[in-house]
């Protein structure tokens, strides 16, 4: 049964493969200056060095604790089946700079090609909610590209309320109290 956890390596061949569907789909090129698109530009070609990859993990999860101080705090979370790596979550704490607060948003998520239409990203989103409660956020913003049917389905089943439109981004409001898992 998949789950959201924290970031380890017990997902590494599984992640790397994951990673690879991505690149497949054209992800990680010079434009994509998504977390995911910058994450496979840095480490796509080092992963497979399983030191390399602890070190990786370890950097995700101390993004939740971040060094600098004007750094937002983001925890990730990975959603596994057992070994199987199917997507990650990222909760940002805050959404204190201006691109966060009008097109980041509070949650970003990410479910590999070759696991997707199966309600993963409905899970992730949604499982993620009391996370984010206990953070204090009493609701958190999550936006989605205009053309992304399937992502704006996910955030309006997640109980997103539609609050406008703004560079090319549909914005959303989602109550953290009425999660639904």
């Amino acid at each position: 049964m998949p789950r959201l956890v924290v970031p380890s390596g017990l997902v590494h061949r599984s992640f790397i493969a994951a990673m690879e569907e991505f690149r497949a789909e054209g992800r990680g090129g010079p434009d994509d200056d998504t977390t995911l698109g910058r994450t496979l530009r840095d480490y796509a070609g080092r992963w497979h060095d399983p030191a390399v990859f602890g070190s990786y993990v370890a950097e995700v999860r101390a993004a939740a604790h971040p060094a600098e101080p004007l750094g937002v705090p983001v925890t990730t979370l990975w959603y596994t089946d057992g070994t199987d790596y199917l997507g990650r979550v990222a909760v940002r704490h805050s959404v204190a700079t201006r691109f966060l607060r009008e097109y980041g948003g509070h949650i970003g998520y990410d479910v590999r090609p070759t696991a997707r239409r199966r309600g993963h990203a409905t899970e992730m989103l949604r499982g993620c909610l009391p996370y984010a409660a206990e953070l204090g956020l009493e609701s958190v913003l999550v936006t989605c590209d205009t053309d992304n049917t399937g992502s704006r389905k996910v955030i309006e089943g997640a109980g997103g309320v539609f609050e406008d439109e703004r560079g090319g981004k549909l914005r959303y409001w989602i109550r953290t109290d009425t999660a639904r898992v």
